[in-house]
C-alpha cells in the first residue's frame, strides 16, 4: 500500500481506501474502486479526491498496489 497523495499513482479502476468527509475526524477509511479522479492538481497534502464505482467521494489515503 502506499499514500494516494499523487496523481499518478491513481488511475480507474484502481483499489483504495478513502476517508469521507464525515470521516474525517475520526479517520476511518472506505474501500472502493476508483470511478472518477477529481482532484486536477498532480499533488496533494491530504489526498487526491476521488469517486468511488459507488459513488462516494473521498480522499485517498492508501493505494493497493497490484501483486
Amino acid at each position: 500500500m502506499t499514500e494516494g497523495c499523487y496523481r499518478k499513482e491513481i488511475s480507474a479502476g484502481l483499489e483504495v481506501e478513502i476517508v469521507l468527509k464525515k470521516d474525517q475526524r475520526t479517520g476511518i477509511l472506505t474501500k472502493g474502486t476508483v470511478k472518477d479522479i477529481l482532484t486536477n492538481s498532480s499533488y496533494h497534502p491530504h489526498g487526491i479526491k476521488v469517486r468511488l464505482v459507488d459513488g462516494q467521494v473521498g480522499r485517498v489515503k492508501k493505494v493497493k498496489l497490484s501483486d
